[in-house]
């Protein structure tokens, strides 16, 4: 029997579940999620058989979750890349990694923060040495602002959530919620210090999974001299994997900065952030070492 003709057909999640019947299906939007979008490197990178790849692909094609871009013509071949269908899956991946990260590989608490020994602290420096993927976010005015620059290394702090006073009230139970206070100290500290990163010769940007209007009612109140990107969609947090906590009803990013440099390359990384305040001038120096190296 088919996965579409279960009895229960008009429910959503049989529906998404004959199309994502596999967890390899799973890994593979993940991958391509990430920036993984060629036939090889996905096998590459998934150690799965060509056959398996092949079938999952052309039903993830087929299902309207990917399109093939070709690349080449002599041989062709081509890149696997999300529609709007399947970028809507992103909120799904972020979900499973929360849950499998509270629940599985922790012990159900909910934080906002982590070990230095953990698995999401591995999965954060093991960013070291890959290339960001070719997102563009919302800014403050909803209009996509490209992470990094061409001729600056770039500083990306990714934080819970801040807001302006008189605009909105932070969730309730935010202060029990360990690691998530702190945030407009953090941007504050960033603001203080950006004319040095500018002379160091790196921009600065701010992301949380807040929407734009939030983030420029906060920017605005705090005075920024940088920009604030919105990741309300995730395509940042399920791309890189990002570790994330959930309050508000909504996905929040665990606080983490990285230093990339002009090519989009991640060089280093802050996670766990431990002390708000403190880490920006850690960065600083972490932009010097780099950029003299």
């Amino acid at each position: 029997m088919r996965r579409e003709d279960l009895a229960d057909a008009d429910c959503g999640i049989a529906q998404a579940l004959g199309v994502l019947g596999d967890w390899w299906t799973f890994l593979i939007v993940r991958d391509i999620a990430g920036g993984t979008t060629r036939f090889d490197a996905l096998q590459r990178e998934l150690g799965v058989s060509r056959r398996a790849l092949t079938e999952r692909l052309t039903a993830l094609v087929e299902h309207g979750v990917l399109e093939r871009r070709p690349y080449s013509q002599h041989p062709p071949r081509h890149d696997y890349l999300l529609t709007a269908r399947g970028e809507g899956l992103l909120p799904v991946l972020i979900a499973l990694q929360d849950w499998g990260t509270r629940h599985l590989m922790g012990d159900g608490e909910l934080t906002a923060t982590a070990d230095a020994a953990s698995g999401e602290a591995r999965r954060v420096h093991d960013l070291i040495g890959r290339r960001l993927p070719d997102v563009a976010l919302p800014g403050p005015d909803g209009q996509p602002v490209a992470l990094t620059g061409t001729d600056a290394w770039s500083v990306l702090y990714f934080f819970p959530g801040a807001y302006a006073p008189e605009a909105h009230a932070y969730p309730p139970g935010w202060a029990e919620i360990p690691g998530a206070r702190g945030c407009t100290l953090e941007s504050n500290t960033y603001a203080t210090r950006y004319a040095d990163f500018r002379v160091a010769g790196a921009d600065v940007r701010g992301v949380s999974t807040q929407r734009p209007d939030q983030l420029a009612e906060f920017a605005s109140h705090a005075r920024l001299p940088f920009p604030l990107l919105s990741d309300q969609d995730g395509r940042l947090a399920a791309g890189l994997l990002l570790p994330t906590f959930r309050a508000g009803g909504v996905p929040r990013f665990k606080r983490l900065t990285v230093l990339v440099d002009p090519a989009a390359v991640v060089r280093a990384v802050q996670f766990p952030v431990t002390d708000p305040a403190g880490s920006v001038d850690e960065m600083l120096d972490l932009v010097r070492e780099h950029r003299t190296a």
